[in-house]
């Protein structure tokens, strides 16, 4: 299970990521544009998870995708254009969530190179979610499921 993030730019969404990780069981790929995440704010939201959380920083997401994908990865882009939501899938098979930045969501470059993109349904009038709070559902749909429960 990973998390890829892309020019999140929030130190505490990054940190926020990184914890709730830990929490799911997940590793996290940084790339190009997001926050530093040896920076104050990053590391308090991280609450030690910065020590103990697997994570990669990538220069460029799209060749790590690939990556991924060359391992048996299935990648997800979360996404508000999506017609499918995160809940209908499986996610038996190894899976990586690609979350884009906070005000632009995801390049549409990256968002290309995903197996499939998947939204996260809203009620109201809001247009999205925290980067933080959408990367934490997802990652905790997923380890539910592994799990065999729901929440």
């Amino acid at each position: 299970l990973v998390a890829a993030l892309e020019n999140v730019q929030d130190p505490g969404n990054v940190g926020t990521i990184i914890r709730t990780a830990e929490g799911a069981g997940a590793s996290v790929i940084l790339g190009d544009g997001c926050a530093d995440v040896f920076s104050p704010k990053a590391v308090r939201s991280t609450m030690g998870s910065l020590f103990r959380v697997p994570i990669v920083f990538e220069n460029d997401l799209t060749e790590a995708v690939k990556k991924l994908k060359a391992l048996g990865v299935k990648v997800y882009a979360a996404h508000l254009a999506a017609e499918k939501y995160y809940d209908e899938l499986d996610y038996s098979e190894g899976t990586a969530f690609l979350v884009g930045n906070e005000g632009n969501g995801l390049s549409k470059e990256l968002a290309d190179e995903a197996d499939m993109v998947l939204k996260i349904p809203m009620e109201g009038k809001l247009e999205s979610l925290n980067a933080a709070v959408a990367a934490s559902i997802l990652m905790y749909t997923v380890h539910s499921k592994r799990k065999g429960s729901k929440f």
